[in-house]
């Protein structure tokens, strides 16, 4: 019994010296397959190259959106808010609408000059102006159609261009320059820049079929030409370079405008527009006093007359 028990434990042990040798081989030739690190790599490099990809791309977008811009004004002269609002940010290139079209000789077509030197004041040049009106409908411009659709700078006549002055509502100097459509009676943008940006731009229409208006119709809507913010009342800074255009009839021969304490100014006549620029030294509550004259002299305008006007600043 003992021998039968002895050979079958000697069995035993040598099937599991056996089992021992063959799982001591297997342990160098049975292993999981290598991480595939070549393929792993190339993949991640091609992924970190497309997310620099679609960053770069997303930047230049954000720096195509303009940071501000006043509210655009719709017809009739009516004019949004003078506080400067954010424009929504928009993720495809701009409309075409916005942007100067090039002529058959391969150079963007500008805006018309105005008719005369003095409408250009503070040191600036036309091509400094036009290049400004460029970059605002550029920049402030809507699609081709809409409301906000300003059109090319070639449809414009620039007739006044001024430094402007920053205050509480839009800090930072810079210059205004307003320019009139050619083909569109009364319509008007004034284009404001800031180290050499476009800031914004607002619009309107002077609407001479208004019951009660006369030979010479003021914009009321582009007071920012001449005064400062309401929030600034009593403390402008000064002194303060201001402007002011409006509409005349073919019968007026001169307009003269007064502002605080200086004495007349005489406007230039633009193709049924006058423009108008001089240098404030004081504070004022009133509007600038506007008169108007035929070719004989006699006065047939004058604002504190009529009824549209506003005389006192807000």
């Amino acid at each position: 019994m003992n021998g039968a028990g002895e050979r079958v434990n000697q069995g035993d042990f040598g099937f599991e010296e056996r089992m021992r040798e063959l799982l001591a081989e297997d342990a160098y030739t049975i292993q999981p397959s290598s991480a595939p690190y070549p393929a792993i790599r190339r993949r991640g490099l091609a992924e970190r190259r497309r997310r620099v990809a679609m960053t770069g791309a997303a930047l230049m977008t954000l720096a195509a959106v303009p940071v501000g811009a006043y509210a655009v004004a719709g017809g009739n002269g009516e004019r949004g808010a003078d506080t400067a609002a954010p424009k929504p940010s928009v993720s495809a290139p701009h409309s075409p609408a916005g942007s100067p079209r090039a002529t058959a000789g391969g150079t963007a077509a500008g805006p018309a000059q105005p008719a005369t030197g003095g409408q250009l004041l503070d040191g600036i040049t036309f091509a400094q102006a036009a290049d400004a009106l460029k970059k605002c409908l550029a920049a402030e411009g809507g699609p081709p159609g809409s409301a906000a659709d300003l059109g090319e700078a070639e449809n414009y006549r620039i007739i006044l261009a001024i430094k402007s002055t920053g205050d509480s509502n839009a800090p930072g100097d810079g210059i205004y320059v307003t320019a009139v459509e050619k083909r569109s009676t009364g319509r008007w943008v004034v284009c404001s820049i800031k180290d050499g940006v476009a800031s914004g731009i607002s619009a309107g229409t002077i609407d001479t079929g208004v019951p009660g208006t006369g030979p010479v119709v003021v914009d009321s809507n582009g007071e920012q030409l001449y005064q400062q913010s309401f929030m600034d009342k009593g403390r402008w800074k000064l002194p303060f370079r201001w402007g002011m255009i409006g509409t005349v009839e073919a019968s007026v021969a001169k307009v003269t405008v007064s502002y605080g304490d200086g004495g007349p100014v005489t406007a230039a006549l633009d193709h049924g527009w006058f423009a108008v620029a001089g240098l404030l030294n004081q504070q004022v509550t009133l509007a600038p006093h506007v008169k108007g004259y035929d070719g004989s002299g006699k006065l047939v305008y004058d604002s504190d007359q009529d009824g549209t006007y506003q005389r006192t600043l807000p």
